[in-house]
């Protein structure tokens, strides 16, 4: 497995920082950018919001304490999830930190959260395959 670089390292933990304390509004950025790349992920919470829209989603109760818990705990389950979504959630993560930091989003910095995304991908690739979660339906 890749290793990332310390130079990498800061950058993410200090971009993370920067965010705030409160990281529900960010979450609620990459989310929306999330269910535009693709709507078809909306399915995937509605068994706990009945939502049937990205805004109805956005805007339920469960669905923001869902946000919370993805923003605070980074590695919460993601049940019904397939390795084909990776890529869309790596991209409106940073689509998030782009709009979130503005000017502080540099190209150094996109990369490190490239290559940090690219290896957590790779091990959860590797856990999905283990677990037989990668079949298609």
């Amino acid at each position: 497995m890749d290793l990332l670089s310390e130079k990498d390292k800061e950058l993410i933990r200090g971009s993370w920082e920067s965010l705030g304390k409160n990281k529900v509004p960010h979450g609620v950025i990459m989310f929306s950018r999330l269910f535009e790349l693709d709507p078809e992920l909306l399915t995937l919470f509605y068994h706990r919001t009945k939502c049937s829209s990205s805004q109805d989603c956005l805007s339920s109760p469960e669905f923001v304490e869902h946000v919370t818990k993805v923003m605070l705990v980074i590695d919460a389950a993601a049940v019904g999830v397939h390795t084909q979504s990776f890529a869309v959630v790596g991209e409106a993560l940073l689509y998030m930190l782009q709009c979130s930091l503005g000017q502080a989003y540099t190209a150094p910095l996109q990369q490190a959260w490239l290559n940090m995304y690219s290896i957590v991908v790779a091990a959860m690739s590797r856990g999905w395959a283990k677990n037989g979660e990668d079949k298609a339906d």
